[in-house]
């Protein structure tokens, strides 16, 4: 058997192990209206999942023995919610020792026990793209979760599959940690030669590993390994997704144009406040935006943006997500979808999209979660209410046909304190200060040193 053979076997065997590992569930949910997204709304529709995968969408579906039945009458049933940029159970988020740091990665801080993983599918959210800080210009490697609640290992949450993405930033962040160490960068034409240099080593690098695999000598001496170096090779030949945090429009095209010359094709920017100003240069580079709703004003680069950003961007045919890079707003980035339709008056259906198919396109598992299709994921939320609506309420989620959320049963998951007796008077659930985590572990100036170029 050819070593090529025996690789490819060796993988599947250690992917079925991991897979098999992973809770799959059976469920029938009975009589609801059914927001596809890709199939438009179905009336009085049961959705059956066998396995952890939609077995059958239709009407009057016979309940298999053995298998758990929800009656959903009078309720939607819709995708589970993607948040395409969460920094949310992750133990430790930047890692800031140097400007270039693709060797690092966030599947080894996940931490399972986070309760904001609780929160989050509180809000109907089944997948999260656990993002590495933006203190950095070349940051870590990011890892996409499901959120298996309940599991104490690490690996019960992963996204098995997903295509790898890594963390790039431009602008204030990067800029104020190389003010803050007294190296590059420490300005944008800085980020821009810091990219181009690092691109321009990994292909220095490529060539003389390509040279030594042709090479049949016996006498041949491999070049050094370099993981940082392997991880931008990596980048330049399309096998990792680059999301880039970015707010300026002009920040934004310099790193169309750099790409560009590299010819790597698969970009997200992340935030892209100013995306709005760029978008058919977007569209035309085939680049996608995860935007906020309406969040801006809270730095400098920040203060020029619109509430509208995600609708221009949609009707530009730019694929747009809106994400929370926040504990709190992932708990209803539902609410935050339906700000579309009073600034920009997107329809339901593009309105969901942006918490659905789009940022599972981003993140490339749009096979497998987004939308309700026979042969997808079971990862389910249904809501007593229209999802785009201001009292719209998550009543369960499923995350392979798994019921991870149940908001009439879950007494003791909802409790503040151990003793599930206990009453509160007064408690504060968030503070925006400190849930703020891009910077997070990074050393930085302050904006008093910053002002007075320090």
């Amino acid at each position: 058997m050819k070593k090529s053979t025996l690789l490819i076997a060796f993988v599947l065997l250690v992917t079925s192990v991991v897979q098999a590992q992973v809770k799959k569930g059976d469920v029938l949910i009975k009589n609801a209206t059914v927001i596809t997204i890709t199939n438009g709304t179905l009336e009085n529709t049961d959705v059956l999942i066998r396995d952890g995968k939609i077995d059958k969408i239709g009407k009057s579906i016979k309940t298999p023995r053995g298998v758990e039945e929800v009656d959903a009458t009078g309720k939607f049933v819709m995708p589970g919610i993607l948040d395409a940029h969460s920094h949310i159970a992750g133990t430790s988020i930047n890692e800031g020792t140097s400007q270039v740091t693709a060797e690092v990665t966030m599947e080894d801080v996940v931490n399972p026990m986070d309760v904001s993983i609780y929160r989050a599918l509180a809000g109907g959210v089944t997948s999260i793209h656990l993002m590495h800080g933006s203190a950095n210009v070349i940051g870590g490697q990011n890892e996409t979760l499901k959120l298996r609640y309940g599991s104490t290992n690490p690996d019960d949450l992963r996204f098995e599959g997903a295509p790898r993405t890594i963390k790039f930033a431009l602008g204030e962040n990067p800029t104020r940690g190389g003010r803050a160490r007294g190296i590059q960068p420490q300005s944008r034409m800085g980020v821009e030669a810091m990219l181009r240099n690092s691109f321009s080593e990994a292909l220095v690098y490529k060539k003389k590993w390509d040279a030594y695999r042709k090479d049949k000598s016996s006498k041949k001496v491999a070049p050094e390994y370099n993981l940082r170096m392997e991880t931008l090779v990596d980048i330049l030949e399309g096998e990792i997704l680059v999301h880039c945090h970015s707010y300026r429009a002009d920040e934004i095209y310099m790193l169309l144009k750099v790409f560009s010359d590299f010819g790597i094709e698969k970009l997200t920017f992340q935030h892209a406040n100013e995306a709005y100003k760029v978008a058919p240069e977007l569209a035309e580079f085939g680049a996608g935006a995860s935007v906020f709703a309406d969040w801006w004003a809270y730095k400098l680069e920040v203060y020029y943006s619109t509430a509208y950003n995600a609708a221009i961007l949609t009707k530009n045919g730019v694929n747009t997500s809106i994400n929370s890079d926040s504990g709190e707003l992932i708990r209803h980035l539902f609410h935050e979808a339906a700000k579309t339709q009073k600034y920009g008056q997107l329809s339901d259906n593009e309105a969901l999209a942006l918490i659905t198919i789009n940022p599972a396109k981003q993140l490339g598992i749009d096979h497998r979660v987004g939308s309700i299709e026979e042969g997808k994921d079971g990862d389910i939320a249904i809501f007593e209410g229209h999802p785009l609506s201001t009292y719209a309420i998550p009543v369960m989620t499923f995350v392979d046909g798994v019921k991870y959320f149940d908001r009439d049963n879950d007494v003791k998951d909802q409790r503040i304190y151990i003793d599930p007796e206990s009453t509160i008077e007064t408690v504060q659930i968030f503070d925006a200060h400190s849930q703020h985590r891009c910077m997070e572990d990074a050393e930085v100036v302050n904006f008093y040193d910053l002002f007075n170029n320090k």
